[in-house]
């Protein structure tokens, strides 16, 4: 393919709370057995794109573990593969990166050595399935300097004020552009995701750096409306940014739903994530589980409904799992009740423990010692 991929996954996102303390919001697990990164690198994988660089700043230790091998996303080849860049201090530098055109700009000789002639920039903490081919004929297409990705949300699916909000013509040119406004006039965001061409992003982000400016929307996407072609390309399937901890929920619970599940991971072509070796599940007798997605190396003793129990997560006799989330390496003790929660991985509950979130999502955080249980 004629472009190559950059995926920004260094920020931080205080609105997951306690879930973001430890990792990148990239990282954050997603439906059982993924992270939101592997919806970013699949797409690139199987749009044919060869060489990715990955952005990663904060808390990046368990991001760089689950990228450790590219095998995985069938990057691990000669030419092309998958690159990870974090904030370098040089004597010309002595900043971490402090925004999103900046982070490309210290990476820019990953721009300079590459010959393709286009780039796709992509947030990491989208789930998504997209074919960048089809993004890329568009653009052509349209004699477009940049176009973004975009979707059309139905009313009640998130907020759109933590959006930018995209207005177009009849022809897909964008015609107006805010970003995260109090009061949006359309249902149109922008995916964080931006097609243009390299040697365009290149001469840009040397101007930012020579005006002291720092972000790829504020400071590349905006001023650009005045002078250059801007297009609209519309995703009609499946998109999320798990960037809060409600979307975070409502991403994950979404896999519980059959087509949500069949259009990720049983329809061509599919997801890609590190695999572990794990045996699968155990549901021992007497066990209830019911509409729940249940990953490999879980022991199930009691009930679980309407939840998602990532790996290696060990529930108890008598215990009642609903509309939950529990994530990798959790270990919950006997006769211990567990309603509208998230429970942080590798947290340990004692027998006879009880959360219940009562209106709002609730972030359990227990790190009691588990072998004297």
């Amino acid at each position: 393919m004629k472009t190559i991929g950059i995926i920004l996954a260094g920020g931080n996102s205080k609105k997951l709370g306690a879930l973001s303390e430890k990792r990148a919001v990239a990282a954050m697990p997603v439906a059982g057995s993924y992270r939101a990164i592997d919806f970013a690198l699949s797409n690139m994988s199987n749009s044919g794109i060869q060489k990715v660089g990955v952005i990663t700043q904060y808390n990046s230790k368990s991001l760089h573990e689950h990228l450790s091998s590219s095998k995985w996303w069938d990057f691990g080849r000669k030419q092309g593969g998958l690159y990870t860049f974090t904030p370098t201090l040089t004597n010309e530098n002595e900043f971490w990166y402090q925004g999103t055109a900046d982070a490309i700009y210290q990476n820019i000789d990953f721009l300079k050595k590459s010959h393709e002639p286009y780039v796709i920039i992509a947030a990491g903490d989208g789930i998504s399935k997209i074919n960048y081919n089809d993004v890329l004929d568009f653009h052509i297409s349209k004699g477009a300097d940049i176009t973004l990705i975009v979707k059309d949300l139905e009313p009640g699916w998130d907020d759109l004020s933590r959006f930018g909000i995209i207005e177009t013509d009849d022809e897909s040119r964008i015609t107006g552009f805010e970003e995260k406004p109090e009061n949006p006039k359309t249902n149109t965001v922008s995916t964080g995701i931006y097609v243009m061409r390299r040697r365009h992003l290149i001469s840009e982000l040397e101007r930012c750096a020579e005006e002291g400016k720092y972000d790829l929307v504020k400071d590349i996407i905006l001023p650009s409306m005045e002078d250059k072609r801007l297009f609209a390309f519309r995703l009609s399937g499946y998109w999320r940014s798990i960037s809060t901890l409600e979307a975070y929920d409502k991403a994950n619970k979404d896999f519980l739903k059959k087509e949500v599940r069949d259009y990720f991971f049983k329809n061509y072509p599919t997801i890609y994530t590190r695999v572990e070796d794990l045996p699968p599940a155990k549901y021992n007798t007497g066990c209830d589980v019911k509409n729940s997605i249940v990953a490999s190396g879980c022991i199930i003793n009691g009930t679980v409904e309407d939840s998602v129990l990532f790996r290696d997560v060990y529930i108890g006799n008598n215990c009642t799992i609903k509309n939950s989330i529990i994530l990798n390496d959790v270990y919950i003790g006997d006769n211990s009740v567990i309603e509208n929660c998230i429970v942080e991985s590798r947290d340990t509950l004692r027998p006879g423990t009880t959360y219940r979130g009562e209106g709002e999502i609730k972030v359990v955080v227990e790190k009691n010692v588990r072998y004297i249980l």
